[in-house]
């Protein structure tokens, strides 16, 4: 029988395997732009240019996010039985305590944004706390925490950045193409078959990035979720949170699409799209993922 250690173990493997491909992608985007352009500055731009921003993305992401969550730092005093619950629950973790943030929303959700476990933050709206019992909610901290413990702020900052950087070497190949760039390679002997190539990946390139991205965000859910479960030893409370969460039929007012792939739970109601389209997994899936396993490891 499956358990929850396996489940993580396949949803990490499954990750890094996405991520490579992610990277690989990125690198034969600028090569094939570089080549039918004639110069390899587009190859190094892309390289450059994505450390970069992951770099800054790295440092400043979480206090854009919490600016545009409207999120207010909560201090022992505000609410004692959240600071404890988060806090027995990072012990438990071996994390060290991240700031605890409200956002004064009626929608139940939350989030974990920060640079590293030292830097964290662990992020919920006011609906949460009202909506959910004790169980439930300790599920859905420990989902955030263990999102902060497999340091996946990181890697979807690192995600984020990348999806940047291919549309914007599409949108920049596609305004050469226009200006009769791609006349001037054939002029220079350039391949007539690269640059349809070309042309075919700026059009769709974008798009695909999009795909391995939300992919990647999906694999992390159902890996938090397996973390969160072994964190409190009941993923009954964890797929409870998940069936109240999704009944529920209050919009979160304050999410965006920016940020939407950050939350615990899908944050707009009511939009019927593909499943490769989704930033989370169908919540089926993942409590069938915590009823499935055995955590008596």
């Amino acid at each position: 029988m499956p358990t929850l250690y396996t489940q993580s173990d396949k949803n990490t493997r499954n990750t890094y395997i996405l991520m490579s491909v992610f990277l690989v992608f990125v690198i034969a985007i600028g090569w094939v732009f570089s080549e039918v352009m004639g110069s390899s500055f587009i190859l190094w731009f892309a390289v450059i240019f994505s450390i970069l921003m992951s770099v800054g993305s790295y440092w400043y992401s979480d206090k854009i996010v919490l600016k545009m969550s409207k999120a207010k730092l909560v201090e022992f005093e505000d609410n004692k039985e959240l600071y404890r619950l988060v806090e027995n629950l990072c012990i438990t973790a071996g994390l060290p305590l991240p700031k605890i943030y409200i956002i004064n929303d009626s929608a139940p959700n939350a989030f974990a944004t920060g640079r590293d476990p030292e830097h964290a933050v662990v992020a919920v709206t006011s609906g949460l706390l009202q909506k959910l019992n004790r169980s439930e909610l300790e599920g859905v901290i420990a989902h955030e925490l263990s999102h902060i413990g497999n340091r996946d702020i990181l890697l979807a900052t690192v995600v984020v950045v990348l999806v940047g950087v291919v549309a914007l070497l599409a949108d920049f190949f596609r305004h050469w193409v226009w200006f009769g760039g791609s006349g001037r390679s054939r002029d220079r002997g350039g391949s007539g078959y690269l640059i349809i190539i070309a042309i075919i990946l700026s059009i769709l390139a974008p798009v695909f990035a999009m795909l391995i991205q939300l992919a990647i965000s999906r694999k992390r859910e159902f890996l938090a979720d397996a973390d969160g479960a072994l964190l409190t030893r009941y993923p009954e409370g964890l797929a409870s949170a998940l069936r109240k969460i999704s009944a529920d039929s209050e919009k979160l007012e304050v999410a965006n699409r920016a940020t939407a792939h950050l939350y615990f739970a899908n944050p707009f109601k009511g939009k019927k799209v593909s499943k490769w389209f989704m930033t989370h997994p169908p919540v089926g899936e993942r409590i069938a993922a915590l009823k499935g396993v055995d955590i008596k490891n």
